[in-house]
């Protein structure tokens, strides 16, 4: 039986890996944010500005977001984006 990361390699360019491990961890981020202060997608559409359904797209991994969505939900949260150095493979 084939490893998903092999099958993975074999569909995917690794920057399409690494850009979709990275919409992934930023969308992981938010929710734990969101999560950790109690705070429903509703009352953050209220917050943010962003729609609920959109929220709920975003969360569910069905859409790729822009990154002003991204930091009109994040600074709600007390969260922002940061610019770091890629740790090496």
């Amino acid at each position: 039986m084939r490893k998903w990361s092999d099958v993975e390699r074999q569909l995917f360019t690794e920057d399409e890996i690494r850009e979709s491990d990275l919409r992934v961890a930023i969308i992981g981020e938010l929710i734990k944010a969101r999560n950790e202060g109690k705070i429903s997608q509703k009352e953050l559409e209220e917050l943010s500005g962003v729609k609920q359904p959109v929220i709920s797209r975003l969360e569910a991994g069905e859409t790729n977001p822009q990154l002003s969505t991204i930091l009109k939900l994040l600074a709600p949260l007390g969260k922002t984006l940061a610019v770091v150095p890629l740790k090496e493979a």
